[in-house]
């Protein structure tokens, strides 16, 4: 009988111990990113994203760790309260870590000049949120 409680230990022991170095499976993550610009505003935020952030994010893409960058704005006007001017919508390969300020650092020598336009960039937002979303299996019962 000891016999057999050992080798049933064993063996569950050694299937754990494979269960434990199989490697997660990468899951895609979706984040959303709002931005309420101050009025009159619009464009020059537009503008410092596109010269300085987008670039960032569109080495991101090339080195594999986004699949995909959109922005969009809305056609026509919100309540105050519900407004926002961009949505950025990135789809990350995976949520592992990443320096992104390192890159910025590599991509962008003249350091004054991007942090004090990325700076000029979020002075003029009124409000700045993030939401990342989860899939909700539809398929399943309750």
């Amino acid at each position: 009988m000891r016999r057999v409680f050992l080798l049933l230990f064993s063996v569950l022991l050694i299937g754990l111990g494979a269960q434990a170095q199989t490697p997660a499976t990468p899951q895609p993550t979706v984040v959303e990113y709002y931005y309420k610009v101050q009025w009159g505003h619009q464009q020059e935020f537009l503008e410092l994203f596109k010269k300085n952030h987008y670039p960032i994010l569109k080495k991101q893409i090339e080195m594999g760790r986004i699949a995909s960058v959109k922005m969009e704005a809305p056609e026509n006007h919100m309540t105050e309260d519900a407004r926002w001017d961009y949505r950025v919508t990135i789809v990350f390969k995976d949520r592992s870590p990443f320096d992104e300020q390192a890159l910025a650092r590599q991509m962008y020598p003249d350091q004054a000049t991007f942090k004090k336009e990325e700076q000029r960039r979020f002075e003029i937002l009124l409000a700045h949120w993030d939401l990342p979303l989860s899939t909700v299996n539809l398929n399943t019962a309750q």
